[in-house]
């Protein structure tokens, strides 16, 4: 069993989570301008992703981008990965590949503790993506663990590329954000992204 097997079912009865849903995480998200590139990469390449309609095709010309961008707006090096394998611990079945990994690290080379948010791009299922996400996070917050790094507070996120829905997990509780986040709300997306790294 790798992450993209789980359901939210089953990660909330195999890691004993409490699981909140009905309010939003955040209040008065904060906002981010994206930079220019980033604006003019989404002008010529929302339209054809959404077109093509490929998970693959929205990871590489609309996620990719947002959370590369990420990068500008923090003051801190931080490395991001894409299609990464994370195995943490195969006997709770904590294996297999993340789409996107952020972590609190300049290293760039190889997986380096502390992980901070995980990002599951999905083609048009956010809902069926919250499972997978969850694993991940829950393998992200044994793998601090492992090298001595506490984080409170783990970010995930399930994206169509157009649409986001964001999770936090601070201990053995899984905060899933009654609200998503839309594209033109892109400020806001970014906002979200960068809380983990202030």
């Amino acid at each position: 069993m790798s992450y993209s097997q789980f359901t939210l079912d089953q990660v909330k009865a195999k890691f004993e989570l409490t699981i909140q849903e009905d309010r939003p995480l955040f209040t008065e998200p904060p906002q981010v301008q994206p930079s220019q590139l980033l604006q003019q990469l989404l002008q010529d390449y929302l339209p054809l992703a959404l077109a093509m309609n490929s998970e693959k095709a929205r990871s590489e010309f609309i996620i990719a981008p947002i959370l590369a961008d990420v990068r500008h707006h923090v003051t801190q090096p931080i490395s991001l990965f894409s299609g990464k394998e994370f195995n943490v611990d195969a006997e709770k079945n904590l294996t297999g590949f993340c789409d996107f990994l952020l972590s609190k690290s300049k290293e760039q080379l190889f997986i380096e503790a502390p992980v901070a948010i995980i990002v599951e791009a999905k083609n048009e299922n956010i809902i069926g993506g919250l499972g997978q996400c969850a694993a991940a996070m829950i393998a992200a917050q044994i793998f601090n663990q492992n090298y001595g790094q506490v984080v409170p507070e783990i970010y995930g996120g399930v994206t169509t590329g157009n649409v986001w829905r964001f999770l936090r997990l601070i201990d053995h509780t899984l905060e899933i954000d009654s609200d998503e986040y839309y594209i033109k709300e892109l400020p806001k997306i970014l906002g979200i992204l960068t809380l983990s790294f202030t």
